[in-house]
């Protein structure tokens, strides 16, 4: 890279949808944080405790929970849960679409497995599909079997529902789910980190037995801060959800208009429904040559057949960003005959 030919991208594919990561606000926060630490020498400089302890109270209260536990990614919450609270005398049941990390950290522990089809009846929203997992009935599921409800919320915390309080809010069930795993990297703007967040003696166990709480880093500084002042934005903003339901609002119905499928529900992440993946690579290739960064995914991601570009609104997108891209893909649908061109 020499620093020529430099090219400005809409990016359509972002990972937080809250829009908070670039607020002046989380940045200074950021800042402040990472030049109090000294962090430019390189110097190795954990996170104080009182500072981890207040964010760990922070999103307890947020949840409704008794305790919180910091991990360096939501990946690492995920694969220390199942290990550390499973014996080879349980049993777990896990969504056929669930995330990677709650597939891997299943597979470590030494419960008997069991995967059902895709919402049959836990990932809370579903990252490649956009859907919203049924917490309405599994709750009534774990309560007639006695069962434990587990739900990956990384990609409804801080937006999802009216106070961004998750799939549990959108769902009019809060407080359904035994235990939240969710991400400080996506609406709460942290840029990394994860957690865990539930009964106190669960989170007690986590904190002297889950490997990857005990054998890894805590997120830094930087992200401690910047995820405190995007919960306190969270909470006291009343403008950005009901902005990121109208873009994905404008963006679905520009979609079907141009005789697109975006799967999922109403959610800001908007798979745009392809088919075989050499013509999903065609679709990102062409919005890539008119400004617009999106991802194709195919088989292994997704199941064969079903490959996809992957939408991901944000309420940092202005409605002229989303009109540009909804008449972006629709010209490069045409241009590669995914959809019909008009007569």
């Amino acid at each position: 890279f020499n620093g020529q030919n430099v090219r400005h991208l809409h990016d359509l594919h972002k990972r937080e949808s809250s829009g908070l990561v670039k607020l002046r606000e989380v940045l200074e926060d950021r800042l402040h944080e990472i030049k109090r630490a000294k962090t430019w020498k390189h110097e190795r400089v954990l996170t104080s405790p009182q500072d981890r302890k207040e964010l760990e109270q922070r999103l307890s209260q947020f949840h409704g929970r008794e305790d919180t536990i910091l991990y360096a990614s939501c990946f690492d919450a995920n694969a220390g849960l199942f290990e550390s609270m499973l014996t080879p005398e349980d049993a777990v049941f896990s969504d056929a679409l669930n995330h990677a990390s709650i597939i891997d950290g299943i597979r470590l522990c030494k419960a008997q497995k069991f995967r059902y089809p895709h919402r049959d009846l836990n990932d809370g929203v579903f990252s490649m599909d956009g859907t919203v997992a049924p917490i309405n009935g599994l709750r009534e599921l774990a309560d007639k079997y006695r069962a434990l409800l587990a739900v990956d919320d990384s990609h409804a915390t801080g937006f999802f529902g009216e106070t961004g309080r998750g799939t549990e809010e959108f769902c009019v069930v809060l407080g359904a789910a035994d235990i939240i795993c969710s991400t400080l990297g996506k609406a709460v703007g942290g840029a990394s980190g994860g957690y865990t967040t539930g009964p106190k003696e669960l989170v007690t166990l986590l904190r002297n037995v889950s490997r990857p709480y005990l054998f890894s880093n805590s997120p830094p500084p930087a992200v401690v801060a910047a995820s405190l002042k995007s919960l306190d934005l969270v909470e006291s903003s009343s403008q950005l959800r009901p902005r990121l339901r109208e873009n994905t609002r404008q963006f679905r119905d520009g979609m079907k208009a141009a005789g697109l499928t975006v799967a999922g529900d109403d959610h800001p992440i908007c798979p745009v429904m392809v088919g075989e993946a050499p013509m999903a690579v065609e679709l990102s290739t062409g919005m890539l040559k008119r400004g617009i960064y999106v991802v194709a995914f195919s088989y292994p991601v997704v199941p064969k057949g079903a490959a996809r570009v992957r939408v991901q609104l944000s309420a940092a997108h202005t409605p002229d960003d989303v009109t540009r891209a909804v008449n972006a893909f629709a010209d490069v649908a045409r241009e590669i005959g995914l959809v019909k061109k008009s007569t």
